[in-house]
């Protein structure tokens, strides 16, 4: 988002978060490290105090949404961010997964552990679900789905299925470059795919109560 070299700053309300625009601020560990190649070596309850920290002690102002990106898994710090912001009311958790068979796995278990701790799953979102060549502008499945892809797992499980983002060399580049893919590459079919999810989110995240 073009913010690497950026650093919080604490205030009288807490960490003032790093703003990549005037609609969009972010918080990450990233941003307390010395160096950008230092690991986190960190125990349970060093990580669960950070997680509380980030999620109670951040200045964020007003805000409309507050997206939480965590790691892969169902671990200490996904049962940590669920309790934290369970007192907060969380409206529900997107899921995104690839279409191979050994993603689904975890995927699985991912949607057990929201059901097991009560939070809402707003949907599952498949990326990397196709290539569009740039040249001719064919469609190749690279990550071909053995057992139907997250549609047929959300389908099983009765869970919504947002939708699918293709792979995109150029939203890659972008991404390292810092740029916005949304005003770079409007009508490109990973933005309008975006686009189509992100309507679907609002309108689910307005309708929650």
């Amino acid at each position: 988002m073009g913010v690497a070299d950026e650093q919080v700053h604490q205030s009288g309300s807490g960490w003032s978060p790093v703003a990549v625009d005037d609609n969009l601020s972010l918080m990450s560990i990233g941003f307390l490290l010395a160096s950008p190649d230092d690991a986190v070596i960190w125990r349970g309850p060093k990580k669960n105090g950070m997680i509380r920290q980030f999620l109670s002690e951040v200045d964020w102002g007003s805000l409309d949404y507050l997206l939480v990106d965590t790691p892969p898994g169902t671990s200490d710090e996904h049962l940590s961010a669920a309790t934290y912001l369970s007192q907060a009311g969380v409206t529900g958790a997107i899921i995104i997964t690839t279409p191979q068979e050994v993603a689904l796995l975890d995927v699985r278990k991912e949607i057990d552990f929201c059901r097991k701790v009560n939070v809402r799953i707003l949907g599952v979102i498949e990326n990397m679900a196709i290539f569009i060549c740039p040249c001719c502008q064919k469609m190749s499945e690279i990550f071909p789905a053995t057992t139907g892809g997250a549609r047929q797992m959300c389908k099983e499980l009765d869970v919504p299925y947002l939708g699918n983002l293709p792979l995109d060399p150029k939203l890659a580049r972008l991404c390292d470059e810092g740029r916005d893919i949304l005003t770079e590459m409007p009508s490109s079919p990973v933005v309008q795919a975006l686009n189509g999810i992100v309507k679907d989110l609002i309108d689910l995240c307005e309708n929650s109560d």
